[in-house]
């Protein structure tokens, strides 16, 4: 099972064959013109949100039951309008995925564009936004197209900073892809950061893959053992 997304975005992700879609602005369109918008979902209050979502992204059609204002059928199309105000829009870019996935369609029926080019829409509007970036990596590793999941979580990885939870599920994803000298490197770093997480450190210890951190400035509070 495809664990850090499921885990991080309540995804169950299933195995799809390979798919490569074109993407950049002639295939996937400029995320940064609208005629509302667009604005950066991390940016944004709960207010300011509700404006869309109150209408194109309900629970309903989060939970693909119950459209807005479209037919059943129909539902990415107010999902493809939700991502057009807000391109980085975590959730909507989830069940614009998941939507696929139950039409075997992509785009999904109202979708407009492939679920790669909302990813590409996303990353191009906000490049620096590491959750997006680890969805379309994940994407892409559910895609079978590995390499380009591992580079961007290598780009995320770029723009993780000090947020611990960040190189944490960055971590989770690179164990998924088989690079465990990655992943151990990022739960090293996320321990550092005062992370008391253990999941990632079990999963490489079962994996054969757990070594302590090297003794240094800031890892004593790192070395934690796994069972202690």
């Amino acid at each position: 099972m495809l664990r850090a997304a499921c885990v991080s975005f309540g995804l169950l992700a299933c195995a799809a064959p390979a798919v490569w879609a074109q993407t950049g602005p002639q295939a996937c369109g400029n995320p940064f013109v609208n005629h509302f918008g667009p604005w950066d979902y991390r940016a944004t209050t709960a207010e300011q949100r509700a404006i869309v979502e109150r209408v194109h992204f309900t629970p309903g059609i989060e939970a693909m039951v119950r459209p807005g204002t479209t037919m059943m059928q129909d539902m990415a199309a107010d999902v493809a309008y939700t991502l057009e105000v807000y391109p980085n829009h975590h959730r909507a870019l989830l069940t614009m995925w998941r939507l696929s996935d139950r039409h075997h369609a992509d785009p999904a029926p109202g979708g407009k564009i492939t679920v790669e080019c909302w990813f590409d829409r996303a990353l191009r509007f906000r490049p620096d936004d590491t959750v997006a970036r680890s969805m379309y990596a994940q994407f892409l590793h559910a895609r079978k197209r590995p390499a380009d999941a591992e580079r961007q979580l290598d780009i995320a990885l770029e723009h993780a900073g000090e947020r611990p939870m960040s190189h944490y599920n960055i971590g989770l994803l690179y164990f998924e892809l088989g690079r465990h000298d990655k992943a151990l490197a990022q739960a090293h770093r996320a321990m550092a950061l005062g992370l008391p997480r253990r999941e990632l450190m079990e999963s490489l210890v079962r994996a054969g893959q757990w070594r302590e951190p090297e003794a240094g400035p800031g890892a004593a509070s790192a070395a934690a053992t796994p069972g202690g």
